[in-house]
This record gives C-alpha cells, structure tokens and sequence, in this order.
C-alpha cells in the first residue's frame, strides 16, 4: 500500500481549477481537488490578470463566481487559480496621501507602495457592543444650515440625500476642506460608481487645499464592473478600520454614492440569477447594507464618521434604496431641488432634513430651543406662501407679516459661499463657528435687523458682516 498524503501539505499545493463556463461577468469553475471557500479570489485569463470572486458553491466540485475586472479574452478550458484567501487592501500610514482601486493598487501615478505593507481582508465584522462608545458627541462642520439645524454625530452615519445635480458632491468636498481644520484626523473619500473626472477633479482640489497627506482617496468607477464597485466600500473600511483600531485617531469617511453601492448589489444579485424583490432591488438588500453601514462606529479607541451621498431616483424619497439607508442613519440631509432652483446653497431642504442629535441633552437647551424656533418660523412661511401667492403681502396680518419678513432673512442667512466653489461663483468661501451660527439665527428672530434688506443676509458668513452693510 502506498503512503497516504498529509491533507495539510495538499493544501499547500497551488488549488487549480478549469473555467466550465462565462457568462458576461458571470464565471463557473470546476475544481476536483478542493472547494475555494466563498469570497476566495481566483485568477485566469492568459497571464492571470482577470479576477473573479466566489460568490456560490453550485455543488461539491463547481463554484460560481463574479468578475471583477472585464473578462474580454477569458474562454471555457482556461486554468484558474486559488489565490488562498480574499479580497485584501493596504493598510498603515503609507496609504496617506495616495490614491488607490479597489486591489489596492495605487492609480495616482506616483512611486508604488513599499514592500513590507500590511494587507488585511475586507471582509471584517463590525466592532463588538461592548467595544462601542455610548457617548454622543457633536461633529462640527463649520456649515451654519448642517451645524444648527442637523448636528452631526461624532462616530454616526449622516446621509446627504438628493437627486441628479443637486450638489451632493460639493456638500462632499466642502466638507473636507472644512474638516481638515476643525478635526485633525484622517480623511477617506470612497468614490463607488462616480465618473472618473469627478475623481481628477477632487484628487487636484485637496492637493491645491493642502489637505491631501491626511487623506486616502480610493474609487471604484462607474465603468468598472458590478463585482469591483460592490467591494470597493468594504476596502475603504478596512483602511479606515485601521487608522481607528490601531492607530486610535478619528476618522471621517466620506462615501460617494451609497446608492451606486446598492445599485452595484443589484447587478450581482441579477447575474448571479436570484428573483428580484421590490422595484427590481435584490432581496438581500437590507442585509448588504448593514454589513456595511454596522462597521461604522465610534468604538473606545477612536471614531469613523461617516457622510454618506445617497442619490435619490426620480426625487422619490419611499425608494426603497432610500428607505433602506435612512434607517441607518443618524442625520439625514435632503437636498431640495426647488431650492437650489431658487439660489439658496447649500440647498438644504431644512423643515425635511433631520437629526437624532438635536435633543436638550446633546445640543443644551437653548440650541434645541432655537432649532425648534427656526423650524417653526419656517414651517409657519410655508404655510402663508399660498395666501402670499394669491393675494399678496399687503394681505397678511401684522404678525404673519413679521413672520415672513423672519423666515426670508433666516433663509438667506442661512446660505454660505463654499471654498470648493470660489472658481465658479467669485465669491471667497466662508467657514462659521456653531457659536456664531446661533448667534445670527437668535439676532435675527430677533428682529434685531429687521430694518435691512432681505438681499443683506445673503450668501454671509457671520452675522458680523452686516455690520458694514448697515447705515450709519
């Protein structure tokens, strides 16, 4: 009788398999020896360079997989190869400053990575419970609507929700710029399923604003294929990951677009043949998303902060999409087309936009009492537009008179030049402290200026400026 192998030295033979069948990004590959377990990374193609993920085991020698690079080239017959393990990104200082795809590789055309870095899964589990911080604390923006009215969670999830065009991504940018200053922590923008000069562009502004050294920019672009934009995500929290848990600095994650994730789950939940649910969404929608969204967390040794863009079809708030991701959030931001029609930015929706930090014992009780005031005021102008409408000003009541004359002055205080649109707009960008946000918005209500003109308070930073526009 002939010596029985050793299973562990089989398993440190190189795992082969044969390419059974390709269907677009779709990829069947038969191994006879050892199943690659699921999320195994295989290679084929003629040198190699096209890689697939396993997403099924079909039975006991067939696994199905989905590409996640082009699979022009790639035949029935070709050799597949077992990596050993999964999708793996770089991880530890030397990812700052750079820019990387969803390999981990650098596309910024700088020096490559050097030979000693850390590489780590993206598929980790989201901190315990108990490894989590029960302490809320205020994340300040320096962006009067988003600081008084939708305070942002240090640690949380805010979601930034609008259509085509409505300026998610420059609320994005700003945000950063603004950021740097305020936080000295580490920035990380995940582009998922955005145009490649949106990219470029952001990549020369933080390198023009200096901002760049304390950031890692990583994308995974709309022409990719399904399976690469779907992990991207996953990579750029395992590098965010990191700079929490090991280096125990604060990290503010900033992901562009959430829906182009949950559109990339979709793609690979047809290809992969499951019934679609709802609206054509995958039925493990909900379950991809959390996986996500639950590794963001303010644990004890440091926090990532996440701001999330999340497109919204057709304006339709109830998509399911949509739904889905509010319920993951702390904050939610509408961005409001009519208002950005009408020129007021950023063009935040402020009566639907909503925080779970704005209570008395997170913000104080004269900031939560000024918030419910503005949101009266205002929700008290939308209720006489009609009548303004119809039969005009000249028809209101002394006191609906005042209270339109206040909410038009809130709303224009309100609006704030951004340094990310300084070219485009002429006007220099302004970042105001939450005190002196309150400030103005308490002046105001007020009527501390009630003799100024609407057009004064417009596209300001502090109230102070006024100060030169008023008349001696």
């Amino acid at each position: 009788m002939g010596a029985k192998s050793n299973p562990s030295e089989k398993s440190k033979e190189p795992n082969r398999g044969i390419v059974m069948a390709v269907r677009g990004s779709v990829v069947d590959v038969r191994f006879e020896d050892r199943l690659p377990p699921i999320y195994s990374l295989l290679h084929t193609g003629k040198e190699g360079q096209i890689v697939v993920e396993v997403q099924s085991q079909l039975d006991a020698h067939q696994v199905r997989c989905i590409a996640l690079t082009p699979t022009q080239g790639l035949s029935r017959g070709m050799a597949a190869h077992d990596s050993g393990g999964p999708l793996k990104a770089p991880v530890g200082k030397e990812t700052l400053g750079r820019m990387f795809n969803v390999f981990g590789n650098t596309i910024d055309h700088q020096q490559n990575l050097p030979a000693g870095m850390l590489w780590r899964s993206v598929h980790q589990l989201p901190p315990a419970l108990a490894k989590r911080s029960t302490n809320s604390a205020i994340f300040e923006t320096g962006i009067k609507a988003i600081d008084v009215l939708v305070p942002l969670e240090r640690g949380g999830k805010a979601g930034l929700f609008g259509g085509a065009g409505v300026g998610k991504t420059v609320l994005l940018t700003e945000m950063i710029h603004n950021l740097v200053g305020h936080h000295k922590g580490v920035s990380m923008f995940c582009g998922i399923g955005e145009r490649c000069r949106e990219g470029q562009e952001l990549y020369h502004d933080m390198k023009e604003a200096g901002v760049l050294e304390n950031m890692v920019m990583l994308f995974g672009q709309m022409n990719e294929p399904p399976g690469a934009r779907f992990r991207v995500g996953n990579a750029a929290l395992t590098m965010a990951e990191y700079f929490r848990d090991d280096e125990h600095r604060d990290v503010l994650l900033l992901i562009d677009n959430i829906f182009r994730f949950i559109q990339a789950g979709m793609e690979v939940s047809g290809l992969m043949g499951q019934m679609p649910s709802r609206l054509g969404y995958q039925p493990t929608l909900g379950t991809e998303l959390s996986k996500l969204e639950e590794r963001i967390a303010n644990t004890d040794t440091g926090a990532v902060t996440s701001i999330q863009a999340v497109y919204v079809p057709a304006d339709d708030l109830t998509d399911p999409a949509a739904v889905h991701t509010f319920s993951h959030l702390s904050a939610s931001i509408v961005l409001s087309r009519k208002r950005a029609s009408e020129g007021f930015f950023p063009s935040i929706d402020l009566l639907q936009s909503s925080s779970k930090m704005a209570t008395p014992r997170i913000i104080g009780e004269s900031h939560y009492a000024l918030g419910q005031e503005i949101r009266e005021t205002l929700t008290k102008y939308e209720d006489v537009k009609d009548i303004i409408a119809m039969l005009g000003l000249e028809q209101l009541s002394p006191d609906d008179f005042k209270l339109v004359n206040r909410a038009r002055r809130l709303e224009r205080f309100l609006t704030q030049p951004f340094f990310a649109t300084e070219q485009f707009s002429g006007m220099k960008g302004k970042d105001v402290s939450l005190k002196d946000s309150l400030d103005g918005c308490r002046r105001i209500l007020n009527d501390e200026f009630k003799d100024l003109p609407e057009s004064a308070f417009y596209m300001i930073g502090s109230i102070e400026e006024l100060r030169k526009k008023q008349p001696a």
